[in-house]
Protein backbone atom coordinates (compact mmCIF):
# COMPACT_ATOMS: atom_id res chain seq x y z
CA UNK A 1 0.00 0.00 0.00
CA UNK A 2 1.37 3.37 -1.00
CA UNK A 3 0.74 6.40 1.13
CA UNK A 4 -1.37 8.99 -0.68
CA UNK A 5 0.02 12.50 -0.25
CA UNK A 6 -2.34 15.45 0.27
CA UNK A 7 -1.61 19.17 0.01
CA UNK A 8 -3.70 19.93 3.11
CA UNK A 9 -4.08 18.37 6.54
CA UNK A 10 -6.41 18.51 9.52
CA UNK A 11 -6.57 21.92 11.17
CA UNK A 12 -5.49 23.93 8.10
CA UNK A 13 -7.47 26.99 7.00
CA UNK A 14 -8.69 26.49 3.40
CA UNK A 15 -10.86 28.18 0.78
CA UNK A 16 -13.17 26.36 -1.64
CA UNK A 17 -12.13 27.33 -5.18
CA UNK A 18 -14.66 25.43 -7.31
CA UNK A 19 -18.01 23.71 -7.14
CA UNK A 20 -21.28 24.74 -5.51
CA UNK A 21 -19.54 26.06 -2.39
CA UNK A 22 -17.00 28.28 -4.21
CA UNK A 23 -15.80 31.24 -2.13
CA UNK A 24 -16.53 29.77 1.30
CA UNK A 25 -13.67 29.06 3.69
CA UNK A 26 -13.13 27.20 6.92
CA UNK A 27 -10.98 24.86 8.95
CA UNK A 28 -10.43 21.25 7.88
CA UNK A 29 -12.08 18.84 10.31
CA UNK A 30 -11.11 15.55 8.62
CA UNK A 31 -9.09 14.27 5.65
CA UNK A 32 -9.81 11.02 3.81
CA UNK A 33 -6.76 10.52 1.52
CA UNK A 34 -7.96 7.18 0.11
CA UNK A 35 -11.17 8.75 -1.14
CA UNK A 36 -9.48 12.11 -1.89
CA UNK A 37 -12.04 13.97 0.23
CA UNK A 38 -11.93 16.57 3.01
CA UNK A 39 -14.53 17.81 5.49
CA UNK A 40 -14.44 21.60 5.89
CA UNK A 41 -16.11 23.41 8.78
CA UNK A 42 -19.31 25.15 7.66
CA UNK A 43 -19.16 23.88 4.06
CA UNK A 44 -21.68 21.47 2.45
CA UNK A 45 -24.07 21.22 5.37
CA UNK A 46 -26.24 18.14 4.88
CA UNK A 47 -29.33 17.10 6.79
CA UNK A 48 -29.67 13.60 8.21
CA UNK A 49 -33.02 12.33 9.45
CA UNK A 50 -32.72 10.39 12.71
CA UNK A 51 -35.43 7.97 13.80
CA UNK A 52 -36.94 7.90 17.28
CA UNK A 53 -34.71 6.47 19.99
CA UNK A 54 -34.00 6.89 23.69
CA UNK A 55 -31.64 9.77 22.90
CA UNK A 56 -34.17 11.42 20.54
CA UNK A 57 -37.67 10.51 21.77
CA UNK A 58 -39.35 12.49 18.97
CA UNK A 59 -36.65 11.97 16.34
CA UNK A 60 -34.83 14.89 14.75
CA UNK A 61 -33.12 16.26 11.67
CA UNK A 62 -29.38 16.61 12.36
CA UNK A 63 -27.18 18.95 10.32
CA UNK A 64 -23.52 18.18 9.72
CA UNK A 65 -20.73 18.87 7.23
CA UNK A 66 -20.33 16.61 4.23
CA UNK A 67 -17.08 15.77 2.39
CA UNK A 68 -15.91 17.61 -0.73
CA UNK A 69 -13.18 16.68 -3.21
CA UNK A 70 -9.66 17.63 -2.15
CA UNK A 71 -8.93 19.31 -5.51
CA UNK A 72 -11.66 21.89 -4.80
CA UNK A 73 -9.83 23.43 -1.82
CA UNK A 74 -6.90 25.83 -1.67
CA UNK A 75 -4.64 26.20 1.36
CA UNK A 76 -4.84 29.64 3.00
CA UNK A 77 -2.97 29.13 6.25
CA UNK A 78 -1.20 26.18 7.85
CA UNK A 79 -1.96 25.30 11.46
CA UNK A 80 0.77 26.58 13.78
CA UNK A 81 2.25 23.56 15.54
CA UNK A 82 5.26 25.42 16.98
CA UNK A 83 3.04 27.31 19.43
CA UNK A 84 1.60 24.02 20.72
CA UNK A 85 5.08 22.55 21.12
CA UNK A 86 6.29 25.63 23.03
CA UNK A 87 3.31 25.43 25.37
CA UNK A 88 4.01 21.72 26.00
CA UNK A 89 7.68 22.45 26.75
CA UNK A 90 6.73 25.18 29.22
CA UNK A 91 4.32 22.90 31.04
CA UNK A 92 7.01 20.16 31.20
CA UNK A 93 9.49 22.61 32.75
CA UNK A 94 6.90 23.74 35.28
CA UNK A 95 6.21 20.13 36.30
CA UNK A 96 9.95 19.47 36.76
CA UNK A 97 10.32 22.63 38.86
CA UNK A 98 7.40 21.60 41.07
CA UNK A 99 8.95 18.14 41.63
CA UNK A 100 12.29 19.69 42.55
CA UNK A 101 10.70 22.14 45.01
Amino acid sequence: MNRIKCHVKKGDQVEVISGNFRGSSGKILAVFPGKQRVVVEGVRIIKKHLRKSQDNPSGKIAEREGPIHISNVKLIEREKKTEKKKAAKKSKKEKEEQKAA
